[in-house]
């Protein structure tokens, strides 16, 4: 066997190995979606308790975003991406086994843990791949099964809870976390930063604070007339004061978790606010708002809870997972840049074409704008603002954008609920249920106008360390 076929070989098993990795992630994000009712039936509890399980374990992925990538550069790529994957594992145990909501939450935390598992993949990647090309259209094959597994994911969550109950799911979850442990054990290699100083765990606390109170914050806003605002004030001064403190702290340190002339940098601030003005645009509008137009009796459409996902998330993951590799070809050849806004322009059209929807509801327009929104943004720009935390990093501190970039994505799903239903309901209760639909339409076109303009100020990945 040649060299060439070894080192082709070697990265075929190196993407099998991320690949299912990403995977063991993904089901954890979305499997569970359509047996939640079934899991408040079998623990006998609540449906806002089940849904505290969801936001504990996208609180917890946030959180360990932050700062796992940078871990990694320091101790080990390998090492800590294993472990994360045995711990999600664990908690999979931990939650099928859960005799009550309690210990499901304690399981959810833990599977939590696995929150920047597909920045470490694309980190592992390109310090495998150092032509450009190839590591571009490699990496949205990757980040393609982020957006959902075609919808097969959603599905087979639901027919396993609805048959063998929502124990099976989590155990699923155990059995594909488990082969992930192996095949990174087997298939990658160990690599690590250029400079491996100690890690800046002070930093990581003050961070840590700050970002949980700013999510905290928007969740207790998502509940619109029922939020204790009085809450999300104190939430939105302990986020400022312990950003300041965490601020302090790295202009201090030797070897900060980020140095703060890199949080200065267009390549920090305008790749972050891009990322949070995308997700806050697209996210409740594919994840709520058009499932509920779909639902809603008064519509025209009217369809069953059971079976709105085949005309809304199963196109839009569908097409997501195979037009990734599509758009890693074209970022090969024109630009992340350029693709990212071709991709943010198209949703914008989507967006707009959703106002046509509201007022003309029907399965065909349905289907149309999960297409549409599936190209655009879960096969495009998505994975262009994924690539570009990767290729915009300073080598000295490659996972500190990612793990950044991975807790913008997270933040902006949760505040797109906040904006656009606060939005749709006031509109709503004045002007009646088309109109607050479509306020959210227009509200989420705005805010991917903004991040069109802000993606301007990204720069180009040879102008980075200037910007």
């Amino acid at each position: 066997m040649s060299a060439t076929e070894t080192k082709k070989g070697s990265i075929v098993s190196l993407m099998a190995a991320l690949l299912v990795a990403i995977f063991a992630f993904q089901l954890n994000a979305s499997m569970l979606s359509p047996a939640l009712v079934t899991m408040q039936a079998e623990l006998n509890t609540t449906e806002v308790a089940i849904g505290n399980t969801q936001t504990v374990f996208f609180t917890a992925a946030a959180l360990f975003s932050l700062f796992l990538p940078r871990l990694a550069d320091l101790v080990g790529r390998k090492k800590v991406l294993t472990g994360m994957l045995a711990i999600t594992g664990l908690g999979c145990i931990v939650s099928a086994l859960a005799p009550n909501v309690d210990v499901l939450m304690v399981g959810r935390v833990m599977q939590g843990v696995a929150g920047p598992v597909v920045p470490m993949c694309l980190i592992m990647l390109h310090a495998e791949i150092t032509e450009e090309a190839r590591y571009t259209r490699l990496m949205a094959i990757l980040t393609s099964v982020n957006g959902g597994i075609a919808g097969v994911d959603a599905l087979l969550g639901g027919w396993l809870a609805g048959n063998f109950g929502f124990r099976s799911v989590f155990a699923v979850m155990a059995v594909v976390a488990a082969v992930a442990v192996v095949l990174i054990t087997v298939c990658c290699r160990e690599t690590t930063a250029e400079e491996t100083p100690k890690m800046d765990w002070a930093g990581v606390f003050s961070l840590g604070i700050a970002f949980l109170a700013a999510y905290l914050a928007i969740n207790e806003i998502q509940k619109l007339a029922a939020a204790n605002f009085g809450l999300v004030a104190l939430l939105v001064i302990v986020a400022a004061v312990f950003f300041v403190i965490f601020w302090k702290i790295e202009n201090k340190k030797q070897h900060p978790m980020v140095a703060t002339h890199y949080l200065r940098q267009r390549r920090t601030w305008g790749l972050l606010l891009t990322t949070l003005l995308t997700m806050t645009g697209v996210f409740a509008i594919m994840n709520g708002v058009v499932p509920a137009i779909a639902q809603d009796p008064n519509m025209g459409v009217n369809m069953g809870a059971d079976v709105v996902s085949f005309a809304t998330l199963t196109p839009y993951a569908l097409l997501g997972l195979v037009f990734g590799p599509v758009a890693g070809i074209l970022a090969s050849k024109f630009g992340y840049h350029t693709v990212l806004r071709c991709g943010l322009l198209v949703s914008i059209l989507g967006v707009l074409f959703g106002i046509f929807l509201c007022n003309n509801a029907s399965v065909v327009g349905l289907v149309v704008i999960s297409v549409v929104l599936g190209v655009a943004y879960a096969g495009t720009a998505n994975i262009m603002l994924n690539g570009l935390g990767i290729v915009l990093s300073p080598k000295d501190n490659p996972g500190y954008l990612p793990g950044m970039n991975a807790g913008a994505f997270n933040l902006g799903a949760g505040l797109s609920y906040a904006v656009l239903y606060a939005v749709m309901q006031q509109m709503a209760q004045g002007a009646g249920v088309v109109a607050g639909y479509v306020s959210s339409m227009v509200a989420a076109a705005v805010l991917l106008g903004l991040a069109l303009a802000v993606s301007f100020l990204i720069p180009k990945e040879e102008d980075a360390d200037n910007s």
